[in-house]
């Protein structure tokens, strides 16, 4: 309920904007630019490699450059008038995206191509899952058991089985967009399957030699389509979209025993981690050597990162050999 007054005020304060100047609207239209415009790290990086060397022609954003997680960013008044004027936005459209919705409501240009990736048809979005062991909000479970409507598991980008999928409907929506470079489009989106390709099979390969098939996650767990892809059980303290940040002794006792009962010697966690909770865990187990790994969920990936040379398949590669160091 927060996150929707919050965007309500700034769709307010960006009908103000909007209507004393409309500076950003004027901007994209007088550049001849097309205008596209993506909230995650994932979608970004996925339509800069479709693009290829016509990204530099095009307006291209990253709302969440600045490196905010997901599940805690909120548009700024500028932010939703660059999304308002944009020729194409792409967004993941999951439960921490719902702020998206009710600035489209809002956008000035009414033949904006709106790419919304978990509704795709193609994908098996999953139902988000409180596994055993897992400690819950129990504000968020009383209000998951009185909705209607399922929740989906919106973390769908940390599979290369699914990369695949979305960038088919980006490179899709940028060919009806500009139907001029379809071309350039068609052949780049060809290139890079072969690297998603690429990165699926080194999946596949880590998880066929591993030693150990579970993990155990400290943190929030964001990486189920992953598991569920490669064969991985996991257990972990908190869902995936959690805002909880201290487990509970039932929970550190829980996956200490998982620990200790599987012979796991790494506990995971997710970038920007203080570790609190996977040290909690070790403390509690009998071996107390365990060691601690970061799977990264390219939810906070920023412009230095990126400047850097930071891409979906380079941390997902980096990924991928944190899970053979930690699985042999």
């Amino acid at each position: 309920m927060l996150k929707r007054i919050a965007v309500i005020g700034v769709c307010a304060a960006m009908l103000g904007l909007t209507a004393c100047g409309g500076f950003a609207s004027a901007q994209n239209k007088d550049n001849g630019k097309l205008s596209v415009v993506c909230t995650t790290f994932s979608c970004y990086d996925w339509t800069r490699e479709i693009m290829g060397d016509h990204a530099d022609e095009v307006q291209l954003t990253y709302l969440l450059e600045n490196g905010a997680d997901l599940h805690s960013y909120q548009p700024t008044a500028a932010d939703m008038v660059t999304i308002s004027d944009c020729d194409v936005f792409v967004y993941i459209g999951g439960e921490s995206e719902g702020w998206a919705d009710d600035a489209l409501k809002e956008a000035s240009n009414k033949d904006m191509k709106v790419l919304k990736l978990i509704d795709n048809h193609d994908l098996s979005a999953k139902e988000e899952e409180v596994k055993e062991g897992m400690q819950t909000d129990e504000e968020e479970t009383d209000e998951h058991e009185h909705s209607e409507a399922p929740e989906y598991d919106e973390h769908i980008w940390l599979s290369p089985k699914n990369a695949k999928i979305l960038c088919n409907s980006i490179a899709d929506t940028l060919c009806e967009a500009d139907p001029d470079n379809s071309d350039d489009y068609k052949a780049n989106l060809a290139a890079y399957e072969d690297k998603l390709d690429k990165l699926d099979s080194d999946f596949e390969q880590t998880v066929s030699e591993a030693k150990i098939r579970t993990v155990i996650f400290g943190d929030r767990f964001p990486f189920r389509y992953l598991c569920d892809d490669y064969g991985l059980d996991y257990y972990a303290a908190f869902v995936g979209c959690s805002a909880e940040t201290e487990a509970s002794f039932e929970t550190i006792a829980f996956l200490a025993g998982k620990t200790d009962e599987l012979g796991i010697d790494t506990i995971f966690t997710i970038e920007n981690s203080d570790g609190k909770v996977a040290q909690a865990i070790i403390n509690s187990t009998e071996k107390k050597g365990m060691t601690t790994a970061v799977l990264d969920s390219l939810q906070s990936a920023d412009k230095t990162q990126i400047a850097d040379g930071a891409t979906y398949i380079s941390l997902m590669e980096k990924n991928c050999e944190t899970l053979r160091t930690a699985l042999s």
